[in-house]
């Protein structure tokens, strides 16, 4: 029936697509980086809705169809050169991407490569910059990660929208989003720890949770950009130090691999994202984009994972050149392909390693029926993008340009930047500040006023009406306060004026130390030798407690990563510590309103998403992929800063703890308890129920936070909050799969974990509940 349809309409059809291939050619068709000024590389979007007669007999068009349909239906009707140019054509740079229009079937190109991991990274023209991923992780809020995702998802795609309408199709303009990155944070040093949530899996999956529903929309038929979740997997250092993660081999034990690495990505396939990242390292010798255990056996056969699979930048090119896993291309795509990549995100190559792929089915390495699978996936997300479905239908395509920087998402950012602050110290409770306590004020330090390092890497484009800095801070709290700048060369601070300090501290009341890291110290591609603090940094802030007299010191920090401040956290003189992470535009705002206490939400209650050491002896070598020793469930020392650790201006009392003594293995336990905020400030409590193992012959860790929540709470008010401890939480891998054991386990709730040294004026409550039978779960 098409074959007859098509024919009749054959001399029309082809006149229509002369006139359209001319069009296109005219307008060039490779992208290349914008450029405002000139748009003469880019290509020319076709505009289906003005060619209906020439695409209406095509079924993958018929809206009425099921979507395995349609996407059956565009398939069948590509070459196979056409499919190896879709799979090739991943989207970075000028030669990398976008996978080219398809004039015969009305189909458009497409730019694959866009990063929405807190905002419109990298993209042309502006977008609001939000607090980059480990101070989200650190609001321990579903609604913040979600409201983040959320207004990130409309700029993109409304930019995406007006980039269509301009024939834009540059790196970092579509709707198909590198994000979020859900690697554990499990070495303090690791250069990229800014863009994960955190050190724990169960944390870091209810985060990842909210940020693929927010990112995606919440419409039925439509999605407004597309998640990807990355890298996938056993990822998380090194970068540089002390081998290259181009060829780096991770070596992982079953246990950690299922019990640390995996867990956040299996709640990312939950939540519905389209993709998935492979990461530039091997895992267990075989590099992750040609690791048929990871991609097939576990991402699709287990968790039934219907997206499609992308390469990091460049691996699929590793694959051959770094990890030597194969010696040409051919055996490269094959490899890759067979094992579940459906898409290379080349490092810019003119020719990338894909473009082999048709070799590979002459020589029978690989299948045309496994090919068109993989091509599927891709078009499918286009579809759900609303690519190939009247424009008027989808009401994310109605998102204009006004939705970029716009009142609501500013507000998002300041409130998500308040919510990110951890106070670690707070003595004699000198938070809040009161303007007219001090009246000789000074602020010194390489993050006083350096807005680049403290939008952290990864960042969007920003118009610097928005931003606003630590001095700002300070200034509009204490307008004379003197500032200067003795870092020459900002946080790496190697170039160090220590001659200046005596001027600006001496003779001062109060003084505000800003020191940290940003991209200059800690990024992708840049990891940390140690966690001390860079340059002459220590040095500047033991100069300013010798030259400043009886002042008192208020730290605040700037980083992704633990920094040793064991010295000043025991410092007298040192009477306040806030670790702001990098919160991105708002800093100064939201810093504002915290120091003082100012308007909702103003009460710190941040969480420590990872735990600081009390020394650099307690980190293991990075390259050891043991879990033993790192983080708060396998470390059995003393940290300096717990994982879950924050201080707040008010405090909590947890009371009246109910739950059921006794539980069928594979029940939920439920839980009730009570908070109340005995203090005189309205603040936020985070909530923290972990659940520990008594057998303690079991492999498994020694805590596990189990459910989280953060809580506004009046003064003196007591709410009374109901929950559910999933039997998930008290599985562990054992024999090559998931079981729950008949036994004992014990449970924490309160505002910290149970038994830690260094701990808040709040209390933890505990109990004992045992399971019966034992049980295995589908994996």
């Amino acid at each position: 029936m098409i074959k007859s349809t098509m024919s009749s309409r054959l001399p029309c059809d082809i006149i229509r697509v002369l006139i359209l291939t001319i069009a296109l050619l005219s307008h060039g068709s490779t992208s290349s980086k914008f450029d405002r000024h000139s748009q003469s590389h880019t290509i020319r979007h076709m505009n289906i809705n003005e060619d209906q007669a020439q695409v209406i007999d095509f079924p993958f068009r018929n809206t009425s169809l099921p979507w395995n349909e349609r996407v059956d239906d565009l398939v069948s009707r590509l070459t196979l050169e056409e499919i190896q140019v879709q799979m090739s054509r991943g989207g970075a740079g000028d030669f990398g991407g976008p996978a080219p229009p398809i004039p015969r079937l009305g189909i458009g190109a497409y730019n694959w490569d866009t990063e929405c991991l807190r905002g419109d990274v990298q993209a042309v023209e502006n977008a609001t910059g939000f607090p980059q991923a480990i101070g989200l992780a650190a609001t321990f809020s579903l609604d913040i990660l979600y409201n983040v995702a959320r207004a990130t998802g409309q700029e993109v795609r409304a930019k995406y929208n007006d980039f269509i309408k301009r024939g834009i199709f540059a790196t970092h303009t579509s709707v198909s989003c590198f994000s979020p990155v859900i690697n554990i944070l499990r070495d303090p040093r690791w250069g990229r720890n800014q863009e994960t949530y955190g050190e724990d899996p169960f944390l870091a999956g209810i985060l990842v949770e909210n940020f693929v529903t927010g990112i995606q929309g919440d419409n039925s038929r439509f999605i407004m950009t597309s998640a990807g979740c990355k890298h996938f997997d056993v990822h998380g250092g090194p970068e540089n130090i002390p081998v290259s993660r181009f060829s780096f081999d991770a070596i992982v034990s079953d246990t950690d691999w299922r019990m640390t690495f995996l867990p956040a990505f299996k709640k990312c396939v939950e939540a519905g994202t389209y993709s998935v990242m492979c990461s530039y390292n091997s895992v267990n010798g075989v590099p992750a984009c040609a690791n048929k255990k990871l991609l097939t056996d576990i991402l699709r056969t287990e968790w039934n994972f219907k997206g499609y699979v992308v390469s990091d930048q460049g691996a699929i090119e590793n694959v051959i050149w770094q990890h030597k896993y194969c010696n040409n291309s051919v055996d490269a795509v094959a490899a890759c392909v067979n094992a579940g990549t459906n898409l290379e995100l080349s490092s810019n190559l003119p020719t990338p390693v894909y473009m082999s792929m048709m070799d590979a089915i002459q020589q029978g390495k690989l299948s045309e029926d496994l090919v068109r699978e993989r091509v599927k996936p891709l078009f499918y997300t286009r579809m759900r993008l609303g690519e190939f479905d009247p424009i008027k239908d989808n009401p994310y395509a109605q998102l204009s340009m006004d939705q970029i920087e716009s009142a609501e998402h500013q507000q998002v950012a300041v409130t998500a930047a308040m919510k990110s602050f951890v106070l670690l110290k707070n003595q004699d409770g000198i938070l809040p500040l009161k303007k007219e306590e001090f009246s000789e004020v000074a602020i010194i330090g390489p993050m006083s006023d350096d807005i680049t390092q403290v939008m952290g890497d990864y960042a969007p484009q920003q118009d610097r009406s928005f931003s606003t800095t630590t001095l700002d801070a300070v200034r509009a709290l204490y307008p004379n306060a003197k500032y200067g700048q003795v870092c020459k060369d900002s946080t790496p601070c190697t170039q160090y004026n220590k001659a200046a300090v005596p001027a600006i501290v001496k003779d001062t009341e109060l003084v505000f130390v800003a020191l940290g890291t940003g991209q200059a110290v800690e990024m992708e591609g840049k990891d940390r030798p140690d966690v001390e603090l860079a340059g002459h940094q220590k040095e500047l802030l033991l100069d300013v407690l010798d030259n400043s007299g009886d002042a008192k010191i208020i730290l605040l920090l700037f980083s992704a990563s633990p920094l040793n401040i064991t010295f000043a956290d025991q410092s007298d003189r040192v009477v306040a510590i806030m670790e702001c992470f990098f919160p991105a535009q708002s800093t100064g705002k939201a810093l504002y309103n915290v120091l003082t206490n100012t308007g909702p939400y103003s009460s710190p209650a941040g969480r420590l998403p990872n735990t600081w050491p009390l020394y650099s002896t307690q980190i293991p070598p990075m390259v050891n992929y043991s879990m033993e020793g790192r983080t708060y469930r396998y470390f059995r020392g003393d940290p300096l800063y717990p994982f879950g650790y924050g201080l707040s201006y008010t405090q909590f009392n947890f009371s009246n703890l109910i739950y059921n003594t006794t539980i069928k293995a594979g029940a939920s336990l439920s839980v009730q308890v009570d908070i109340t905020n005995v203090g005189d400030v309205d603040g936020e409590e985070v909530l923290q129920c972990y659940i520990s193992w008594n057998d303690k012959s079991l492999s498994v860790p020694q805590l596990q936070l189990a459910y989280f929540d953060r809580i506004l709470i009046a003064s003196k008010q007591t709410i009374s909050r109901s929950l559910s401890i999933f039997s998930e939480s008290m599985a562990f891998w054992q024999d090559g799969k998931w079981v729950i054991k008949a036994g004992g386990m014990s449970l924490f709730c309160g505002g910290q974990q149970p038994n830690q040294k260094k701990q808040v004026p709040s209390n933890v409550l505990s109990g004992t509940f045992t399971i019966t039978d034992s049980i295995a779960l589908e994996k």
